[in-house]
């Protein structure tokens, strides 16, 4: 922790959560960053994303590099968008995206900054500073495109416990067709609304009775809209996360057997289920050069050696699925992200910025 420059870390953290940057709405907090990287005298790379969207990227200054340190630097769009901003009550920090995941980016950056600053420019890691991590995972879909370290640091927030594990995630599309008329007409066999309430119980019952280790939200729902009339369509979207052990495939190939038992009737034959989203889970040894090394650097912390599997879908599964091991560490929790009153713990960024520096001293 001596070794981290405090002030600028506590600076780096505020302006961040300051920038209003949703997914899709990077531009402003890149462009902040663009100038602090340069007042820094950090080179930094760029990767276009889209027209106007790019991860930053910090390259390491050896050939030869094991890891990646991946943060993401949207958020989801603001509960109040008059009040989303940085506010200190004690030691906790408030505002959109100080859990998920701006804390754990600005502890990435000033580890890296500290580590230049004390061994001559002379950095060991990679640092991707990515786009688009709350919607659609472009940013990291282009970082793969590009590198491939064999290991990975992701910042998402798990209360500094580190996880080697993580829950895969299917993101369902359904939708159901009825017959336009007019709403005193209405009859049951024809009505868009209430087949998608039977699909979508056909699919929560079957998930509550086979298979109680799986975690489903049933995420929106909106019917066509004209007026006094019967919905001639209905779209849902259901999020599913389960468990590292679980097949993903013989868990869609279900999903779709009890579908299809809801559609044999003629009136639902043509409503459908698709899959927008598979991200298969995964669960890593907890040995090896760079398990030891982050394991290293957690007895000079003073925190718990805790590992635990990381529950919500990431940009780590993404990575996975290139092929890069993905190893998920950084300050704040899952149950205070994506919440009107988001928060995390200043002191839990603090070490996370030593943690971080400690592991770039163990990679060198």
């Amino acid at each position: 922790m001596d070794m981290i420059n405090q002030e600028r870390l506590k600076k780096l953290f505020v302006d961040l959560i300051n920038i209003y940057s949703p997914s899709g709405k990077e531009t402003a907090i890149t462009g902040y960053l663009d100038k602090f990287f340069k007042n820094a005298g950090i080179s930094v790379d760029y990767q276009e994303v889209e027209d106007g969207r790019k991860n930053l990227i910090i390259h390491p200054t050896k050939q030869s590099c094991q890891i990646l340190f991946v943060g993401h630097i949207d958020t989801v769009p603001a509960f109040d968008y008059e009040n989303y901003r940085f506010e200190m009550k004690d030691n906790e920090a408030f505002g959109l995206g100080t859990a998920d995941m701006k804390g754990g980016c600005a502890a990435m950056i000033e580890a890296f900054l500290s580590y230049a600053g004390n061994h001559h420019g002379d950095i060991p890691a990679t640092l991707a500073l990515v786009v688009g991590e709350e919607e659609t995972g472009d940013g990291a879909q282009t970082l793969v495109e590009q590198i491939h370290h064999p290991w990975a640091i992701v910042a998402e927030p798990t209360g500094m416990s580190p996880c080697f594990s993580h829950f895969g995630y299917l993101e369902l599309v359904l939708t159901t067709y009825g017959k336009r008329m007019h709403a005193s007409l209405a009859t049951k066999e024809h009505n868009a609304v209430r087949s998608m309430l039977k699909m979508l119980m056909a699919i929560t019952d079957y998930l509550d009775a086979s298979h109680d280790d799986i975690i489903y939200n049933i995420r929106d729902m909106l019917s066509s809209q004209a007026g006094f009339v019967v919905p001639d369509r209905c779209d849902a979207s259901v999020d599913i996360h389960m468990p590292p052990y679980f097949t993903i495939g013989e868990l869609t190939f279900e999903l779709e057997e009890a579908v299809r038992k809801h559609i044999k009737d003629p009136a639902t034959l043509h409503d459908t289920l698709s899959f927008s989203t598979v991200h298969a889970g995964y669960d890593i040894p907890e040995s090896g050069i760079v398990p030891d090394i982050i394991r290293k650097a957690f007895k000079g912390s003073g925190l718990p050696w805790k590992t635990d599997a990381f529950r919500s879908d990431s940009d780590a599964a993404i990575l996975w699925g290139a092929g890069i091991r993905p190893v998920i560490l950084g300050p704040g929790t899952l149950t205070k992200a994506h919440t009107p009153e988001e928060s995390v713990t200043y002191s839990e960024v603090e070490k996370a910025a030593g943690i971080y520096y400690d592991i770039l001293c163990g990679l060198a």
